[in-house]
């Protein structure tokens, strides 16, 4: 679907967004991780492991009975810079031979604060074991800011390497590098890594082979953050959520192998016109399938997850399950009887703040607690409940992106002290401020000057829904 006008727009905006509660439950498999950003498997029909990428450099394992093995997989500590929110050890896969080669691929933001795509391979005497000092780097990208960093990583059933890239950071796009085509920020990436001779080659129907204007490396652009991108097992159609600015978390899809598409950053945010300053207006940009309000207390940062395809829950088969990293609500999103998209309410859980999904070897999904760092397995029943009606208090921020004053305004009708918390995407507190609300004050300030550049979560300890996410600049 593609939009170039604001009547398109409108037309694609009135897809409606269903709620159909179901039984969704979250299931502990392991608890006791660093941070967890990732969860893979290997892709051998026979292994059960899941490996869990923890964002200060370790890889763990998950063995098939459960247990959490004491011995990392690998630890890259020493080579990564996991000191602000959006930086680590961000990616892992491994690739689709990993039983013949032992190679895998990691994606992190090393200690000059850059990306680098990298490959390992795992030992030789075993296979619980990676070898560090086999790192073969396939290629380094700056980074102007420490946020937007982007971290997936992923084979497509081509054999191919597809690597999400943030725009660079900062607030709006300021470098305009997503719609850069001669940058590799605001991007999917796509290579092939089938060589030993040179770190990676360009494979031969990427859709901007030997052209000039263009990287010959880009699948796509136009991203905010594609911070998590899955492909459906069954059809090979990416999923890819990304990240919104200030008012619209978004759900993308792309067919398999349709490659040289524009998603509209920073033209677009959503469904809606951002900044289109630098935009071609010939351009066709590709529109969202959904979308959320990131001011509606529904979300403020949306969690990629998969089409599931697994055996144990019928009634998720076939449907997109994500999440949202501030509320903890989970959705479905697939496509209903009548062909339109329809956006089920799965759940909405206490919020540890579920930061990556991911697939076992048989199809059933997992989510990662950053916080709390646990595992979960994902169980859902068929049978219906009633719709849980959520309403929390809410809040607006005034002024997104900001500098060095935050001010908001609290629309919930209570009087007395309030504690307010900013944190960390890693859900560490960087700062508290108590307020005073009475029916005369509804909007308070406080200074954050002292925080660095990136974005930050604001909570009360009145309504555990009133979160909202802003940007420092």
């Amino acid at each position: 679907m593609y939009f170039k006008n604001l009547l398109l727009l409108l037309c694609v905006s009135i897809i409606t967004s269903n709620v159909k509660a179901q039984l969704f439950t979250l299931k502990d498999v392991a608890s006791g991780f660093n941070k967890p950003v990732d969860i893979s498997n290997t892709g051998v029909p026979d292994d059960k492991r899941l490996f869990i990428t923890e964002k200060d450099g370790k890889i763990r394992i998950i063995d098939e009975t459960g247990s959490v093995l004491p011995t990392p997989f690998i630890d890259i500590d020493n080579k990564v810079s996991s000191t602000s929110n959006e930086r680590g050890l961000l990616g892992l896969c491994f690739h689709p031979e990993y039983t013949i080669n032992g190679y895998f691929y990691v994606n992190y933001t090393n200690n000059n604060g850059n990306t680098v795509i990298s490959r390992f391979s795992r030992s030789t005497n075993n296979e619980n074991l990676a070898d560090p000092s086999t790192e073969k780097i396939l290629f380094t990208v700056v980074q102007p800011f420490d946020n937007h960093n982007g971290g997936e990583i992923n084979f497509g059933k081509d054999g191919y390497l597809y690597i999400g890239m943030g725009d660079g950071g900062s607030g709006g796009d300021p470098g305009n590098r997503a719609q850069n085509p001669k940058n590799m920020l605001g991007k999917i990436l796509r290579i092939d890594v089938n060589t030993e001779d040179v770190p990676y080659l360009i494979p031969a129907d990427n859709p901007y082979k030997d052209n000039v204007d263009t990287l010959q490396e880009i699948w796509s652009m136009g991203w905010r953050n594609p911070w998590r991108f899955s492909f459906d097992r069954e059809t090979n159609d990416m999923w890819i959520a990304d990240v919104g600015q200030n008012k619209w978390e978004e759900v993308n899809i792309e067919p398999a192998g349709q490659g040289g598409l524009n998603y509209g950053w920073k033209c677009y945010e959503g469904l809606q016109e951002y900044d289109f300053s630098k935009c071609d207006n010939g351009t066709p940009f590709v529109a969202p399938i959904h979308v959320y309000d990131n001011k509606s207390d529904v979300g403020c940062s949306i969690t990629g997850g998969y089409v599931y395809r697994g055996s144990q829950n019928p009634g998720l088969f076939g449907k997109y399950v994500y999440a949202d990293y501030c509320t903890g609500r989970f959705w479905a999103l697939y496509k209903n009887s009548n062909g339109n998209w329809q956006n089920d309410d799965l759940a909405d859980l206490q919020n540890f703040h579920y930061a990556t999904f991911g697939e076992d070897i048989s199809g059933e999904l997992y989510v990662a607690s950053l916080s709390s760092g646990r595992i979960f397995k994902i169980s859902d029943g068929t049978s219906s409940s009633a719709t849980t009606s959520l309403t929390p208090n809410t809040i607006d921020i005034l002024i997104n992106p900001l500098s060095n004053t935050l001010q908001w305004r609290m629309n919930a009708e209570y009087k007395g002290d309030i504690t307010w918390s900013i944190y960390d995407l890693q859900g560490k507190i960087i700062k508290t401020v108590q307020t005073q609300k009475s029916e005369d004050t509804q909007v308070f300030t406080a200074d954050v000057s002292q925080l660095f550049v990136g974005e930050y979560l604001l909570k009360n300890n009145v309504d555990a829904l009133t979160t909202k996410r802003f940007i420092k600049i």
